[in-house]
Formats: structure tokens, C-alpha cells, sequence
């Protein structure tokens, strides 16, 4: 973004018109597990005494539905849910975040791994959002915008009928919340080999994705209602 800012019309009109707040990593720790210890983790690294298990999966610990279906009630399981709605400093931190900006606040982006899907709500249900046209439409463009880099192709849709129905997660609490496009990523997999990932499989995937993310926010421009 910063290095076409000067030469693309697109970019300059959004980082001129929007504000972007990035969180590089959202589970710090487990995402330092995955590197040391198990590639495969997907929770955070808190505590649980009883059980002696570590984490709660951050995407099922929002308050929506929570831990409905989709999600677990036992520590050890890698869907649990938490003790309680917030219960992780991470989920607990951003969502404080969201609460304080949701007024100014028109799309959430998580990014996850791996599936090569684009998901928006809802997760918790079967059931079509209320601006189904405007956020379909917006996810249509983008997975053909990210398919023009390297011919990768994304499935698309509500996340409950596209990858499965979980309750508790940060997209649609978002939404929930009035953030009108809420969506999450989930990125093909591009490979852990020791503590370097080769820029021959980063690049590829940060590329085609800031073709999709650019094509979101260039929509919200044109004001769909």
C-alpha cells in the first residue's frame, strides 16, 4: 500500500479517505507455540489448572452465541470457548477496541489459515444478513480480484453454509455490533519450514489478498446500502 501510494489512483483515494488500524498478530503467544511446538495450534497459551490443558481458541470466546454450536465446553478440546465470554486478554483487549471505534468502524477483516475462503456472517446460524446484496457483492469482487494474480480461486459465502456453524466469533460479533462488512480470510497455507518462511510462497499470498482487501475498501467507498 505504501509503496503504490504515489503511482495508483485506488490506493492514494483509500489511505486518503479511510483510517486503517492493523493488528500484525492477534494471538501472540500461540502463534509463537505454533512455531516452537505444534504447527497446528490454533488457541491462545492461557492456563488451566484443573484440566492441565493450555488456551482457548480466541474464535469462539466473543459474546455472540456463545459457546453455542461449534464450540466446546472442555479446556482440552481445540474449540473450547473459555470460561466465559472474554475470558483472554487478546480477545478481551480488541474487542474493548471495537466497542470504543464502532461508530466510525465500517469493515472488520480477520485473516486466518487455511482453507482459501472469504467468510462473512453469519457463523452461528443459517440465516441471510440483512445487507446480504451489498456484502455478497463485495465478496464476489474481491475473491476475482485475488483469483487475477495467480489464478488461485477462494470459495465464498456465509461462513456457517461455506465452512461449517460456530458460535462465538469475532466476525460476527463485529457485526453484531454494527460494523456493516464484516469478514474473515482464510488464507491458503503457505508452510511453516523451520523459522523461515521462504518469500517464494509469502509473496505470492500477501499479494493476491491485498487485491481482494483493496477491492473491499474501494466498496465501501461507493456506499452500497
Amino acid at each position: 500500500a505504501l509503496q503504490t501510494y504515489q503511482t495508483d489512483p485506488d490506493m492514494r483515494k483509500m489511505v486518503t479517505q479511510l483510517y486503517f488500524y492493523i493488528m500484525p498478530v492477534f494471538n501472540v503467544d500461540g502463534y509463537h507455540f505454533s512455531w516452537t511446538n505444534d504447527r497446528f495450534w490454533r488457541k491462545t497459551r492461557s492456563k488451566n489448572m484443573r484440566f492441565h490443558c493450555h488456551g482457548v481458541d480466541a474464535n469462539r470466546n466473543w459474546k455472540v452465541k456463545w459457546c453455542d454450536e461449534g464450540a466446546s465446553l472442555h479446556p482440552c478440546d481445540d474449540t473450547y470457548c473459555g470460561p466465559f465470554p472474554e475470558s483472554e486478554p487478546e480477545v478481551k483487549a480488541v474487542a474493548h477496541f471495537l466497542r470504543k471505534h464502532r461508530k466510525q468502524i465500517k469493515a472488520y477483516l480477520s485473516f486466518h489459515a487455511y482453507a482459501q475462503m472469504l467468510l462473512y456472517p453469519y457463523s452461528y446460524k443459517y440465516a441471510t444478513i440483512p445487507n446480504f446484496n451489498c456484502v455478497e457483492s463485495a465478496a464476489y469482487n474481491a475473491v476475482n480480484a485475488l483469483q487475477s494474480a495467480y489464478g488461485v480461486r477462494y470459495r465464498y459465502g456465509p461462513a456457517s453454509s461455506t465452512l461449517y456453524v460456530s458460535s462465538g466469533s469475532s466476525m460476527d460479533w463485529a457485526y453484531k455490533n454494527g460494523i456493516p462488512y464484516a469478514f474473515a480470510f482464510e488464507l491458503r497455507d503457505t508452510g511453516h519450514f523451520g523459522f523461515l518462511l521462504p518469500e517464494t510462497l509469502i509473496k505470492p499470498t500477501c499479494t493476491e489478498t491485498m487485491l481482494a482487501v483493496k477491492n473491499i475498501t474501494l466498496h465501501l467507498l461507493k456506499k452500497c446500502h
